[in-house]
């Protein structure tokens, strides 16, 4: 049901919430990123938008997020995730991932972050990789394609250059440092059955076991820009905030929805992080 309190009630509540919590439990999707001034990916006009060289070629962002293009068509496959490396590299979080950073700083229970986001934003912006859960992956990583026994590896020493007129990358393109073989990023794309989950595993244990550390401590949800299409995020936070009695507090612009007795905030992430830190002000951990 959409929530139907007024703005400025949901807002007073959901700073309530936070305010009232010893543990935070942060969900994040794609918006999370759009107001740092990531790209809108949301729709086949939105991507378009975004690169319109693909809406030449009529491939929309579910046909490129496939790892059949590494074997196929590598330098397409680059051109796509290399360019979205260097522009996550080259973007800055915005100044919601610090307010986020220091609500959880200020509660005995710290807190932890479950995002689809790919990006690593959240440990650039000084979040503990110990306290992040990136459940489809991180371009930050990658992975041999012939599966030699390597493991996942950091992208940090690779660059790639791309021909923004065609969208494809300049080699040479990254490759495997123990066996040579195309590499591709650590992230889980559409129709993948190759993809090296082991990092993420460590993730989810880790998540876990701060789950099982909060002894009934009082938790509140933050959920910030998850959408309906991919729902893994929205259906992590409501079944947290279901299981652990906590408060929801959903913030969304375009499907701000929530079940019953939840906060709803239909907003940007940026603005209502701010009109929440405004709202909080200076308060003492329960």
């Amino acid at each position: 049901m959409r929530h139907n309190e007024p703005s400025e009630d949901a807002l007073e509540r959901a700073a309530g919430a936070i305010r009232s919590a010893q543990a935070i439990f942060i969900g994040a999707g794609a918006g999370m990123g759009v107001d740092s001034g990531l790209p809108d990916f949301r729709g086949d006009s939105g991507f378009w938008k975004a690169y319109p060289p693909y809406a030449r070629l009529g491939l929309d962002f579910v046909s490129l997020a496939n790892p059949r293009w590494f074997a196929s068509d590598p330098e397409l496959a680059w051109g796509f995730y290399g360019h979205r490396l260097m522009l996550y590299r080259e973007t800055e979080p915005h100044e919601g991932f610090a307010i986020l950073r220091r609500w959880m700083g200020r509660m005995s229970g710290r807190g932890f972050v479950y995002t689809s986001n790919v990006d690593g934003h959240f440990q650039k912006a000084g979040f503990s990789p110990d306290q992040v859960y990136e459940v489809h992956g991180s371009i930050g990583a990658m992975q041999c394609l012939s599966e030699c026994g390597v493991n996942t590896f950091s992208a940090d020493p690779y660059s790639l250059n791309i021909d923004h007129q065609t969208m494809r990358a300049i080699p040479p393109l990254p490759k495997c440092p123990r066996c040579g073989a195309m590499a591709r990023p650590n992230i889980l794309m559409f129709g993948d059955w190759g993809w090296n989950s082991s990092h993420a595993e460590t993730q989810q244990q880790q998540l876990r076991s701060w789950l099982a550390s909060l002894a009934g401590a009082p938790l509140v949800v933050v959920e910030c820009g998850a959408g309906t299409a991919i729902p893994t995020v929205r259906l992590a936070c409501e079944d947290i905030a279901r299981r652990y009695d906590a408060i929801l507090i959903r913030i969304n612009p375009r499907e701000p929805e929530v079940p019953e007795d939840q906060i709803s905030l239909p907003m940007g992430a940026y603005d209502a992080l701010r009109a929440l830190d405004e709202r909080i002000g200076s308060w003492t951990p329960q």
